[in-house]
């Protein structure tokens, strides 16, 4: 015992509040990485989902850098419009980075994917809607195809075809950033300014990231 204290008289720890026990999930773990048998292995797909500054792009880059370790041949590609952070490569909003391939059209992707072992690919929403079966063609090829992307838009509608990348992907992670109103989990990207236009390339100063009820009342003063 520490201090002489006996068993009843230890101090017990508080029990956590469940809106922050979720917040704590399982690292995900690859089910295969490297060997000299991933060449007969299935490919699959994995789909990193959530709201603006939830960490999609980071966990993207956390697991691609993990396959370089491990010695795969990594090809990453994002569409050619997102050029935020830098032209030619996939950059977090907490500016971590990799070097990526920006592309026009999601048949692009098989073009240039040539014998890699992992495929990544940022701002998926972005796509066209040939980017479902571009994923599944790279996936039944053999390859491990890892997508990150917005699942709603600034409406809180789904966006693009993430819809059908979560519906086809083997392994899905449902990312969450904190409510710049509230302080709680956030899975809405709210639009600060009045473009109405769905695709809007943005940062901080035209986004942030909200709860479901902060971002309902959002969207009721909009209407105003």
């Amino acid at each position: 015992m520490f201090g002489g204290e006996t068993p009843e008289t230890l101090p017990v720890p508080p029990t956590p509040h469940p809106a922050t026990t979720s917040i704590f999930k399982p690292m995900f773990i690859e089910p295969h990485l490297g060997g000299k048998s991933r060449r007969e292995q299935a490919g699959w797909i994995e789909v990193i989902a959530g709201c603006m500054f939830s960490g999609k792009t980071e966990e993207l880059i956390r697991r691609l850098n993990r396959a370089i370790i491990a010695k795969q041949y990594v090809e990453i590609f994002k569409p050619v419009i997102d050029r935020r952070y830098h032209q030619e490569q996939v950059v977090s909003h907490n500016e971590t980075a990799i070097r990526c391939t920006p592309v026009n059209f999601a048949n692009d992707i098989l073009l240039l994917a040539g014998t890699c072992d992992v495929v990544g690919i940022d701002e998926a929403q972005f796509f066209d809607d040939a980017i479902v079966e571009v994923c599944n063609t790279l996936a039944n090829q053999g390859k491990r195809v890892i997508v990150a992307g917005l699942d709603m838009d600034y409406e809180g509608k789904p966006f693009g075809s993430m819809p059908q990348l979560l519906a086809v992907a083997e392994f899905v992670t449902k990312v969450h950033a904190i409510c710049a109103q509230t302080g709680e989990l956030a899975s809405f990207s709210f639009r600060l300014n009045d473009n109405d236009a769905q695709v809007m390339l943005g940062e901080k100063g035209e986004y942030e990231a909200r709860s479901r009820t902060a971002f309902l009342q959002g969207m009721k003063e909009r209407k105003k």
